[in-house]
């Protein structure tokens, strides 16, 4: 003779139902959906699905889309940085215009500016003053290149003319001649600089 399940004790057909769906969806958002489109990535957009790496003579040295620091005179520098960097750290001072101390930030690296380069004030690009949103961009404005082009030259015995000209071949356009401002990559240019002196 069968025991038949108290009512309290036995699993409602709506939990039962939700548990199902639970597992189903588990199934479907943790596993099935990220393989695909993983899978997909790698398939349609493998530069980008793996960090759109830079190398040199086959080592990783850096990404299109991270910026990095160079402090050498030999090289190009890109803008500041309130993430020092650090992928892990991206973001911006979120300082406000008004804040005492962007102000005092911006004429501390005004007042270096002006003396490193011999300029006025108000011939430093202000990409070469401010941080960007993400504290990690990648490019600087060509007139922030131009500016660095005699320094360049001068550690790299090189004519100013040749810096330019590189300078006007790194600059990249507006994306689909709409978006954005003309700019330039930091670490590409870097690189390309390097190459020349390895061809010399």
């Amino acid at each position: 003779m069968s025991r038949s399940i108290p009512a309290e004790r036995a699993p409602s057909l709506p939990a039962l139902t939700s548990l199902r769906t639970a597992l189903v969806m588990i199934l479907l958002c943790g596993g099935v959906y990220p393989l695909t489109v993983t899978a997909l990535g790698n398939l349609l957009f493998p530069e980008q699905a793996t960090g759109s790496l830079l190398t040199d003579n086959g080592a990783v040295v850096g990404s299109k889309f991270a910026g990095q620091s160079f402090q050498s005179d030999h090289y190009l520098h890109g803008r500041p940085s309130a993430a020092g960097y650090d992928p892990f750290s991206a973001g911006g001072s979120n300082l406000a215009v008004s804040n005492p101390d962007l102000r005092e930030r911006a004429e501390q690296a005004s007042q270096a500016l002006q003396t490193r380069y011999n300029v006025l004030a108000k011939d430093i690009p202000v990409d070469m003053l401010t941080a960007s949103g993400s504290g990690l961009d990648p490019h600087i404005s060509p007139e922030s290149a131009h500016l660095q082009a005699e320094r360049i030259a001068q550690a790299r015995k090189m004519p100013v003319a040749e810096v330019h000209s590189l300078i006007e071949q790194h600059t990249e356009g507006p994306e689909l001649w709409l978006f954005g401002q003309p700019r330039v990559h930091v670490l590409q240019f870097n690189l390309d600089l390097d190459a020349r002196k390895s061809m010399q």
